[in-house]
């Protein structure tokens, strides 16, 4: 359960942040399926954004691809591996123009902005442009990745989080936060509530891949891991709720409970 501040109603707290970029995998969009998109799914995603946006909060998403194709394990099967990165960025542009359309049914202003040039679905990938759409009050879908093979989603949220100046990266997973060890395998696997980027990488803590870890470290952007799948978590974590695993960097050990 989240804290609420003494004497203030949920519905009337400031958001902790004004600008951030929300990294969701492919796996946000299956809702039941096994393979696909579930708009039930991309729908109460879209919900749970309209309460934030209500807020004043500018919110950019980078979406993975992974419901339908990714590309390393594409190439795993024997694809090439720069052939199968490109399909899995074309994979996040059809899960961004589902996420669009659930997102302006909920009303809300939305633009897809692709790294590989496609213009009859999305703009090209321009940070001014963003950060006038994000000004503008409206939802930015930065798609396509990096638009370069052998670059992840993740790093591409990082990327994107600095060049547009986001307060934090939110990245919304299947887990509560980062664990001590794989709580599936371990029993006594605790949650680790806060740590520095160097803990994350020294321990080997697989939230993101490494260069996407950096990337964050050098440009000092907040990253905050949380589930997505409990009601109202977004906008939770928005309102500075002590949910998830916060990644920065402070000094000292982390905290576990």
């Amino acid at each position: 359960m989240g804290v609420s501040l003494p004497g203030v109603r949920a519905d009337e707290r400031a958001p902790m942040f004004k600008r951030v970029v929300l990294k969701l995998g492919g796996e946000a969009l299956l809702g039941n399926r096994r393979y696909g998109i579930d708009q039930e799914a991309a729908k109460r995603i879209a919900e749970q954004l309209h309460r934030v946006h209500s807020r004043g909060v500018e919110i950019a998403i980078v979406v993975g691809g992974g419901n339908i194709v990714r590309g390393l394990e594409a190439s795993e099967r024997g694809l090439d591996r720069v052939t199968g990165d490109y399909m899995g960025m074309l994979a996040t542009v059809i899960n961004a123009l589902a996420l669009r359309d659930a997102i302006e049914h909920e009303g809300m202003q939305c633009r897809v902005q692709s790294a590989i040039a496609m213009q009859q679905v999305a703009e090209p990938f321009i940070p001014l442009r963003a950060l006038r759409h994000l000004e503008k009050g409206r939802i930015v879908i930065l798609a396509a990745g990096t638009g370069n093979p052998f670059f992840t989603t993740d790093t591409t949220a990082a990327l994107r989080a600095a060049e547009i100046g986001a307060d934090v990266l939110l990245k919304a997973t299947k887990v509560d936060g980062i664990y001590s060890a794989d709580p599936k395998k371990h029993a006594d696997a605790e949650r680790l509530h806060h740590l520095s980027y160097l803990e994350v990488l020294n321990r080997g803590l697989t939230i993101m891949d490494s260069t996407a870890l950096t990337l964050c470290m050098d440009n000092r952007m907040p990253i905050i891991v949380f589930d997505l799948f409990a009601e109202g978590n977004i906008e939770r974590v928005i309102l500075g709720e002590p949910i998830g695993t916060r990644v920065d960097d402070v000094n000292g050990g982390a905290n576990a409970g």
